[in-house]
């Protein structure tokens, strides 16, 4: 079975057919890629999955199966206690996901309690080893800090903690690199790939950087005006495309030669 599932349809109330008939899968400890240029439905498409699109209006219809349950036709009730436990969605700015009033762990224990019975107070050693795991420096000080007193790289290192709090099965990076430099880029990326691998997660990672998906993912899939037009193992993607614009985004790549 795998941990993911979707065939799903998005529409807005004035925009319809943002995502139309999207389909995809992601095996367990997969790393699978979603490539598609500005407006093409990446960003819905994380959300629709998250199930978080009724605040903007949007009715979904398909499926969206997660480790065997449907989420289109889950209540909310239930939908409160998949996201952060089994999936876990790292959006694209720290700067807008962090609450700005409050303490970085104010912030991490609200998480931790949301899905645990367990004291918060009693996870000062995990907490120490998740620290350490996404580069932190040590949280005694750390964690006293308000979002505004720390740079964007670390905050992305906070949302990147918060999501694996609970070891979800299923990790959602919605371009989690595209407001850092090129170097942070690449310790995220690392980071990312590490903790994937250690805690067998499965990652749907989302961007328009082909060049960064290419060396992270095991599949790509390519999403086009609201539809995904080809899924498959990066090398089978990169040296056979078989839609015009998988093949125009594989003639961006750097050193390509056709």
């Amino acid at each position: 079975m795998p941990v993911l599932s979707i065939d799903i349809f998005v529409d807005y109330p004035k925009r319809p057919g943002v995502l139309r008939n999207a389909r995809m899968e992601i095996g367990r400890g997969e790393f699978l890629g979603l490539v598609g240029q500005s407006g093409s439905g990446k960003t819905t498409l994380a959300l629709a999955i998250m199930r978080l699109l009724a605040h903007a209006g949007a009715r979904i219809s398909g499926r969206v199966v997660l480790l065997g349950k449907d989420l289109v036709r889950t209540d909310e009730r239930t939908l409160r206690d998949i996201r952060g436990r089994l999936i876990s969605l790292i959006p694209q700015s720290p700067t807008a996901a962090l609450n700005p009033a409050l303490r970085i762990e104010t912030q991490l224990a609200e998480a931790w309690r949301a899905h645990s019975h367990e004291n918060w107070s009693s996870q000062q050693a995990r907490i120490r080893y998740l620290f350490e795991m996404v580069g932190l420096s040590p949280p005694e000080a750390f964690l006293r800090r308000f979002p505004a007193e720390i740079s964007v790289g670390q905050g992305q290192r906070v949302l990147l903690l918060m999501a694996v709090l609970h070891s979800p099965a299923l990790l959602i990076a919605d371009e989690p690199t595209s407001a850092l430099d090129a170097i942070t880029q690449r310790e995220i990326l690392d980071l990312l790939s590490r903790i994937g691998r250690e805690k067998q997660m499965s990652i749907l990672f989302i961007s328009h950087d082909l060049s960064s998906l290419v060396t992270f993912c095991d599949r790509l899939a390519i999403l086009y005006q609201g539809e995904i037009v080809e899924c498959g193992p990066v090398n089978q993607i990169i040296h056979a495309p078989q839609h015009p614009h998988t093949r125009n985004l594989i003639a961006t790549l750097p050193g390509y030669a056709g």
